[in-house]
This record gives structure tokens, C-alpha cells and sequence, in this order.
């Protein structure tokens, strides 16, 4: 009887050491919502691919604040998810805060960089996949002015907009590309009202293409470009679906690949800073039947040839984050 107890004792623990083993991972998404059609919304694919293959579970918060951040990190933390990945470079401070107070959980943050020994770190060139859609909006545009919202007005935004700017002027060295940041608060990360008046701004100037970077608040810049009958580029997630034949295409940034990623190695993951280039498919522009018909054959081979230099080193995209300047505006 006494061996029995010990057996089942022996029993119990492995049965609790094996649920250690396999901690939930856990996503907490930025400002924006879990279902922004974009960044975060990329994010959310990658869990719930891993979820689907694995047939495992996972935690997720959606943030109502920006004072939230900590208090997410900490409450998953100790609930013993394990990895936690989050979305967006605000989280960058607070993690490095968090981190290291849980050394035994591995955490993830994409779009910043947090030198911490169980951070995985993912950044991706958004420079590279903006270049070519800013190839593909100055072959597509007649009027030769081409437009770019950005969101929250950031370093990391304005590398989206000067890569933009970069691959226009490769094609149109006299192409016109009009700016704008929808605010200075993470609040203009989910403006489409704000988005849409900007959208027509850029209309009354002339703009034909209109690059979107700008997470939620880029949903209303997509309608109003719909609505002027003129065409828009998506970013982040294939956002191709929500006009079809009025997106000419979305520089698609693969959050979802990460996060499946992050998932699938599991509390055992490998930590580190990880570059998410042209190379690595970490970006590109998407190409389905929505916008089929509004990219031909040849505007296709020139931003493809484009990659291939970029992807050898043939063409360097300048990357405004390395000293704050874009080359061309």
C-alpha cells in the first residue's frame, strides 16, 4: 500500500511537472484591438494557426490603455504562460522592466529591440516591402502624385514612409508623394474618421495611390481612397479583400509567421535580436484575386527584378531609423 501511495505520489508530481512543461503561451496586442485588419490582426493569425495545428490553447489580452502595459505583462507572467508574445515597439520599455523579474519565462516582442536574456527580439526591414509598393503606386499612378498616412508620427513610421518614397522615385524620379501622420499619441493608431479626412486632403491634391500605415485608423483611409474611386495600399496584413479591385496591393509584414513561430518552439524558445528582411520573407507585397486585374505583367517583373536586388544587396532601401533622414521626400 505504501509503495502504491509513493507510486501515485511520484505519479501526481510528473503529472504537474508535465503541465509546467507545457505552459500556455500567451499574445497581448497592442492599441488597436485584436481585430484591426492589420497588425495586430496578423498577430492573432499566427496564434490561431499554431492553435489549429497543435490542437493547444493560448492566453490573450486586449489592452484598453497604454497604462495597462505592465500590469498585462505581469498578470501573464504569473499565471505561467510561457512564451508571452506582444505586438508593438511601446512594449519595448515596460519589458525591459518585466523581464527580468520572470527569468524563467521567455517573452517576445515584436517591432523593438530589448536586450534582455530571455527576450526574443523581432524586427522586420518595412523599408524593403515599402519600396516595393512604392514602385507599384508610381507605375500604377497617372497623376504622378502618390500619397502616404501614416499613424502615431514615430521613427518607425516614417521608415514605412521614406522606403515609400524611395521606390516612387525609383520609377518617377518627378513623382510628387505627399506625407501625412494622422497624430502624436497612440491614439492615432485607431482614428479612421481622422484617417478619411486626411484620405481626402491628399485626394484634393491630386493623390491617385494612397499607401495606408496606420493600423485601425487605416480602415477609414482605405474607404475613403474606395470612395474617391482612386486606389489605396494596404499594410501589415493582406488588406486586398476589404475593396476588391480598389487595393492595388498591402505590404505584408509577416507578424503571423513570428508569433507561429514563437508558439511552436515554446518556453524552450531560442532568444536574441531577429531581422525579418526581403530575404526571409519577412515582407513583401501581397498579389490575389482582388487586385489581380489592377497589376500587370510588367509593372509585376519590374518590382519583382527590384527584390532580387534587394534581396542580393544590389539595391540598398536606406532605412530612416539608422540617422533619422530619408534620401528623397
Amino acid at each position: 500500500m505504501t509503495l502504491m501511495k509513493q507510486f501515485l505520489g511520484a505519479a501526481a508530481t510528473l503529472a504537474l511537472l508535465s503541465g509546467a512543461a507545457a505552459a500556455d503561451p500567451a499574445l497581448i496586442y497592442d492599441l488597436g484591438g485584436k481585430f484591426d485588419k492589420s497588425f495586430n490582426e496578423a498577430a492573432y493569425a499566427g496564434a490561431k494557426k499554431w492553435a489549429e495545428e497543435t490542437g493547444g490553447s493560448y492566453k490573450e489580452l486586449e489592452m484598453q490603455s497604454e497604462a495597462q502595459r505592465e500590469q498585462a505583462l505581469r498578470r501573464l507572467a504569473e499565471s505561467g504562460a510561457n512564451p508571452i508574445a506582444m505586438t508593438g515597439f511601446a512594449f519595448g520599455d515596460v519589458l525591459n522592466t518585466v523581464a527580468p523579474d520572470y527569468p524563467n519565462t521567455r517573452f517576445v516582442i515584436i517591432d523593438a529591440v530589448v536586450d534582455q536574456p530571455n527576450v526574443r527580439s523581432v524586427v522586420f526591414t518595412e523599408e524593403q516591402g515599402s519600396y516595393l509598393v512604392g514602385m507599384m503606386a508610381a507605375l500604377a499612378s497617372k497623376s504622378q502624385t502618390v500619397g502616404f498616412i501614416g499613424g502615431m508620427d514615430i521613427p518607425l513610421i516614417r521608415k514605412f514612409a521614406c522606403g515609400y518614397a524611395q521606390g516612387v522615385k525609383a520609377v518617377n524620379a518627378d513623382a510628387k508623394v505627399l506625407q501625412n501622420m494622422t497624430g502624436t499619441t497612440p491614439a492615432a493608431w485607431n482614428d479612421p474618421v481622422k484617417g478619411a479626412e486626411l484620405t481626402k486632403a491628399q485626394v484634393a491634391q491630386g493623390a491617385d495611390v494612397i499607401y495606408a500605415a496606420a493600423g485601425s485608423t487605416g480602415i477609414g483611409i482605405l474607404q475613403a481612397a474606395a470612395d474617391a474611386n482612386i486606389l489605396s495600399i494596404g499594410v501589415d496584413s493582406n488588406q486586398n479583400y476589404l475593396h476588391p479591385g480598389q487595393v492595388l496591393t498591402s505590404m505584408v509584414k509577416r507578424v503571423d509567421n513570428s508569433v507561429y513561430e514563437a508558439f511552436k518552439e515554446g518556453p524552450e524558445l531560442s532568444t536574441g535580436t531577429m531581422v525579418m528582411d526581403l530575404a526571409k520573407d519577412g515582407v513583401g507585397y501581397a498579389m490575389d484575386e482582388n487586385n489581380a486585374k489592377l497589376v500587370t505583367d510588367e509593372m509585376k517583373a519590374k518590382v519583382d527584378a527590384a527584390a532580387a536586388k534587394i534581396k542580393s544587396g544590389e539595391i540598398t532601401v536606406h532605412d530612416y531609423m539608422t540617422d533619422n533622414t530619408c534620401p528623397v521626400e
